[in-house]
């Protein structure tokens, strides 16, 4: 008997484009799971800090990552992620792991277990997946691919919010320049560079609500007669 193939609906973009909660809401309108892949390369960033590895370690990185058992749950209103049984949900959202995620994440070895690690996760259910390599590396033949982009302006904001929802207090100005470098560091790094798939349906969010978002993703995907 033929095992049905699983519906994967990819979103990517930059940092503060909107992808996690968007990319939620989407999974729950349609009944499908929601994988947060950039907690998984958060949760990376948070192990080797917590293990004072040195950030500029490939080798010593992979190998911790590769050693620790990674939990990962989306079913509720905020992603809960564990490592060898740790709860760091909140740790991996400060602006320290912000501030490194990018370089981590960069490294081939990294990004080849975590990569294994998503696909194994989107093997049994049907997925929204979101993060920055997902139509072009992760998913390439997802059943459709968004591209979620805004004004640094818009992206600084909304990042911004969520910070000072957890306490956080930082300038407008200097999360703005995070948020270029980050996007820099993404779009230049040699693996799996934040990038548009050629096949993805670009959506500036900029002046576009979390409902608008929702309801043009969902209405792109049964478009396509795959619903």
């Amino acid at each position: 008997m033929e095992t049905k193939r699983t519906r994967i609906i990819a979103i990517d973009g930059p940092a503060g484009s909107g992808k996690s909660t968007t990319a939620r809401l989407v999974a729950r309108k349609l009944g499908f799971t929601y994988l947060d892949t950039g907690a998984l390369y958060r949760a990376v960033t948070w192990l080797a800090l917590h293990k004072n590895i040195d950030l500029s370690d490939e080798d010593t990185i992979a190998e911790a990552a590769r050693q620790a058992h990674f939990e990962i749950d989306s079913a509720t209103d905020k992603t809960r992620v564990m490592v060898d049984g740790r709860d760091i949900s909140e740790a991996i959202r400060m602006q320290e792991i912000s501030n490194n995620v990018s370089v981590v994440a960069s490294y081939p070895k990294v990004r080849q277990l975590m990569v294994s690690l998503q696909r194994k996760l989107a093997a049994h259910a049907d997925v929204v997946v979101e993060g920055r390599d997902i139509g072009t590396v992760v998913f390439p033949d997802a059943d459709i691919k968004i591209f979620l982009t805004a004004s640094v302006e818009a992206r600084t904001q909304r990042r911004m919010a969520e910070l000072r929802e957890k306490g956080v207090e930082i300038s407008f100005e200097e999360l703005k320049r995070d948020l270029i470098e980050r996007d820099r560091k993404d779009s230049e790094r040699a693996s799996s560079p934040l990038r548009k798939a050629d096949d993805a349906i670009e959506l500036d969010t900029t002046e576009l609500s979390i409902e608008q978002q929702v309801d043009a993703i969902v209405e792109a995907f049964q478009a396509q007669h795959v619903a």
